[in-house]
């Protein structure tokens, strides 16, 4: 309870989060991978931008490439309507969205990368050693 109160990045939100969305914010949405999206109740903002302000609570650990790309496209303002009330159309070869995998154990490493689990070929006949 106390880490949800205190910490940002669990996916529930600070208490000031929490107050803010129980104040002025109104959930529009929820994406694949549990991220909750939140509009302001209001149009004017401290902004003072005229459109209404959006933002994104995560579901687990807070990282920006979790967002969809129809939900980015909402949350920069590219679509007025969320893709909860409109799904965007979906292309026969496009794939699913993944979030960015470096710096976990699902990364991936380009073949000779020191990072690869693979082993490095054997040298060819036709490199010879330089030798003093």
């Amino acid at each position: 309870m106390l880490a949800n109160i205190f910490t940002w990045w669990t996916g529930s939100g600070t208490i000031g989060t929490i107050f803010t969305i129980g104040k002025r914010g109104r959930q529009v949405g929820t994406d694949e991978f549990g991220n909750r999206y939140f509009e302001d109740r209001t149009a004017k903002n401290a902004y003072d931008t005229g459109r209404k302000r959006r933002w994104v609570l995560y579901k687990g650990y807070a990282d920006a490439s979790k967002i969809p790309p129809d939900w980015h496209g909402w949350m920069h303002y590219v679509y007025d309507t969320p893709p909860s009330q409109e799904p965007l159309p979906r292309k026969a070869w496009e794939q699913p969205h993944l979030p960015n995998m470096s710096g976990t154990p699902y990364a991936k490493f380009p073949a000779g990368s020191l990072n690869a689990e693979a082993e490095r070929q054997k040298t060819t006949g036709d490199y010879e050693a330089w030798k003093p």
